[in-house]
Order: C-alpha cells, then structure tokens, then sequence
C-alpha cells in the first residue's frame, strides 16, 4: 500500500481534482480487476478507451483515476490526475507503486526483429547454469528462477512488467533477461525502467503491421537506446546496417559484435554438419547443435553479454 501523494511526486500532473492524501493498494488497466482502494488508470488503447470505463472501475472499488482527460460526472470522494502524457506518468507511478524493482536488480533489454526469442532464452539458460539466480521475459515464457507464468505479449503492461520484476527481486533473482518490442517502446510499457544494458539483434522490414512506416520501426526501437544512462551498455549488431543509428544518440558504454565485419566480439562459422557446427569466438572454438549465420550471430551476443 502506497499513498497517492508519493506515487505522483515525480510527475507533473495538468490537474489533481479532489484529495490525493489518500492510501492506493493497488493499480489496474481493466476495470473488471479494480479492487477497493485501487488506483484505475485510464488508457485510450488502439481498441478501447479507458475512460469509457471510469464509472466501472469506481463501482468496483476505485478511490483514484489517472486519465487523460477529466469526466463530467466526477463522484465525491474519488480523486482525478489528469496526464498529458499518461503513459510516461503511469510507467513511473507503477515503478513507485513497487519500489523501483529494475533499479534493484541487472535488468538487460534485447531489442531487434529477429532473435529476440532466441538470444533472451538461451542468455536467461546460461545464467541460471552459472548460478546465477535469473528472471526471464520472453514471448514464449515468463520464468522466476524455474518457475513458469503464462506469457501474453513479447512485453507486458506496464503493470505486470514491474510486478514480475518486483516478484524477481523477493525471489532473489540477479538478473531479468527481457524481450523489448516496437510495440512497447511506442507505447511506453518500459517508461520508469531502469536497464542495466540493452541489445540491438537487427531490423527488417518485416514487422510491419504495427508501425506506419520503417522510419516509425527504426525511431521505435531506439527509443530503448535513447534513454539509457552513462552507467548502462549497449550491444550491438555491427553486421546490421541500422546498428549505429541504435546508438547515435545514447549515454551508454556502446560495444559490438559481428560475424562478417571488425567489432568488440567476433565469431565466425568454422564447420557446419547436419548436426550442428563448429564456431570460432575471438579466440575460442565451440561445437553447437544449432545451424545457419543467424544462430551464430545470436550465440555471438549472448557471448558479448
């Protein structure tokens, strides 16, 4: 339980109708999941509009909304913060609400259109056999240490984003390995984040569907880069053509790996069988059972990691 004077102490609200003195013992996107006390946000989704559901959410429980723009009807006893930038503001009163989990464990971000999946999994598999205590965020598989949620979007709201990572930290977790999509980047699910470094894999075109144009993609995932601190790294994919404009604009420490062109790490394929192929690694050699220039690139970076 928080009170809503501190979650909102590090936005800037347009305007706070009614007392924010006031206990929030939770947070929720969807009305139905409202309980007493709750703070409902408000989102205009691609689909829904959030504040459709304001008198929902009150019913069900709410003392607060967050939303973009004030109701008419506004219930006695219930207080309004409205946002010009709600989904900025909502990432940083989630992060608040559940005490900066990123910022108490070794968050690394994979971003890119191919081998997200991929690089997240076997980076997450690697450290766990090292012993280190790791929390995984994937398309495919929500894991804390070994235990298994169900996974619904390459990354959750930013709601569940922090409680996963907040149930990371009581686990005792190190690190969290984490898919980033355009898609969330666009939508701000990681605002309020704290990530100890970040990857760039590649960008196509072929991911589309989401995004106007692949100027929109490319300005998408660098939003992951642009954010990041002097005290953080960025690992990228010199092979691809949009790796340094990742990075044109980041305080990071940026490093990078390549299988085809001079980088921090280099790989190359030695031998390739049917049951698997033989890597060189700057100066090491490796039997993997994975094939094709995709899987070397990606078992270069979890390397690079």
């Amino acid at each position: 339980m928080k009170q809503l004077n501190d979650l909102i102490h590090r936005i800037q609200p347009t305007q706070v109708s009614g007392d924010s003195a006031i206990p929030i013992t939770g947070l929720a996107l969807d009305s139905r999941k409202v309980r007493d006390g709750f703070l409902f946000c408000a989102v205009q989704g691609t689909q829904l509009d959030g504040h459709t559901f304001i008198h929902s959410a009150i019913k069900q429980g709410a003392s607060a909304v967050l939303c973009e723009y004030l109701p008419d009807d506004q219930p006695a006893g219930i207080c309004f913060i409205q946002s010009s930038d709600i989904l900025n503001d909502l990432g940083e009163i989630v992060a608040e609400f559940y005490d900066h989990p990123s910022q108490k464990i070794k968050l690394i971000g994979i971003t890119g259109t191919n081998g997200k999946t991929s690089i997240a999994t076997w980076l997450y598999q690697l450290l766990s056999d090292l012993g280190y205590p790791t929390g995984l965020l994937s398309t495919i598989r929500i894991l804390i240490n070994q235990h298994e949620y169900p996974a619904t979007h390459t990354t959750p709201d930013s709601i569940s984003l922090n409680q996963y990572l907040a149930n990371m930290v009581e686990a005792g977790c190190e690190f969290a390995v984490m898919e980033v999509s355009s898609h969330a980047l666009e939508q701000k699910r990681t605002a309020g984040l704290h990530f100890t470094g970040t990857l760039f894999t590649n960008l196509s075109r072929d991911h589309l569907d989401y995004h106007s144009d692949f100027k929109s993609y490319l300005e998408a995932k660098k939003k992951l880069f642009d954010t990041l601190s002097n005290e953080a790294f960025a690992l990228i994919n010199s092979d691809d053509k949009h790796a340094r404009i990742m990075v044109q604009n980041t305080q990071a420490v940026i490093k990078s790996f390549a299988t085809q062109k001079a980088a921090d790490f280099t790989g190359r394929i030695v031998e390739q069988h049917p049951q698997g192929m033989l890597l060189q690694i700057d100066d090491l050699e490796l039997w993997v059972r994975v094939m094709g220039q995709y899987s070397a690139s990606n078992l270069l970076a979890v390397y690079s990691l």
